[in-house]
């Protein structure tokens, strides 16, 4: 008996938004590495891989996903590595690449991967460079990962904040009822986030804990990619909503780099206009 297709991801207009934002910088940021006279390696990496084709809710038809995206830029990146956890999916992404040297599967934790086999690969001492997708499905990418990135000064991250399953889970009105292990998982992606997740005002009563609204998360969030994992320029996140205009997660951009920064800042003004579809 043969094996069974891999069935692909259905995506949202939103999705394909972000494959598109991402597109159009890998463009950009592999255009401007190659003209570096010091780079000896400019390297893509897409932590959550998937199996490279989605499915358009919008149209029915099959998008490429970034790492088909990533594969077809030019000027070419001179590595590319993509992670999945998923046998199947990691499978597939082999068989769409077979053939191109350039390219690395890794089926794994991509907390553990990045960390152990990937990042060392980008040393900015190397004259090396890379850009990353950090695009879970849930809270999955550990701070760590994050802080190690902006540490090191040569790697530029997409990364996205899932708002909504934190809501869901974590940032409850009464903290008190937030089950331990979905505490355990926050503390994971962002250790000091009970400080950000709600404030304390004072009424006649006494003091109050208020949850701190979407936007202001978002902006703490921002702040920590700055002053703690040490990324110069973090752009102001994009919301990235479903078909209803709820937000879903916000897009972080961050880099060390003030052209790279500026070149973001410009494509998320464009969709940002474009509104809720």
């Amino acid at each position: 008996m043969g094996k069974k297709a891999l069935r692909p991801d259905e995506i949202g207009y939103w999705s394909e938004v972000k494959l598109d934002i991402v597109k159009k910088y890998a463009k950009a940021y592999s255009t401007i590495m190659a003209k570096q006279l010091f780079n000896k390696g400019h390297v893509y990496i897409d932590a959550f891989a998937g199996a490279g084709t989605h499915l358009s809710k919008t149209t029915g038809k099959m998008v490429a996903g970034s790492p088909l995206n990533a594969l077809q830029v030019v000027p070419p990146f001179s590595e590319l590595h993509f992670i999945d956890l998923n046998g199947g999916r990691a499978a597939e992404l082999q068989r769409l690449a077979a053939g191109d040297p350039r390219v690395r599967v890794h089926e794994g934790d991509c907390n553990e991967v990045l960390l152990r086999e990937v990042f060392p690969r980008c040393r900015y001492s190397d004259y090396r460079r890379a850009l990353c997708l950090l695009d879970p499905y849930g809270l999955t990418v550990n701070w760590e990962v994050l802080r190690i990135a902006g540490e090191m000064k040569s790697i530029e991250v997409f990364y996205n904040f899932m708002i909504m399953d934190v809501n869901r889970n974590v940032f409850w009105r009464d903290r008190s009822k937030v089950a331990p292990a979905q505490a355990a998982r926050m503390d994971a992606v962002w250790p000091d986030w009970r400080s950000a997740a709600y404030q304390t005002t004072r009424d006649l009563f006494g003091n109050v804990e208020e949850k701190a609204s979407n936007e202001e998360v978002a902006q703490a969030f921002r702040d920590r990619l700055k002053t703690v994992a040490g990324f110069k320029y973090v752009a102001d996140p994009m919301p990235m909503r479903n078909s209803k205009g709820a937000v879903i997660y916000y897009l972080f951009f961050a880099s060390q780099n003030k052209t790279g920064a500026s070149i973001v800042k410009e494509i998320f003004e464009k969709y940002r206009t474009k509104g809720v579809r």
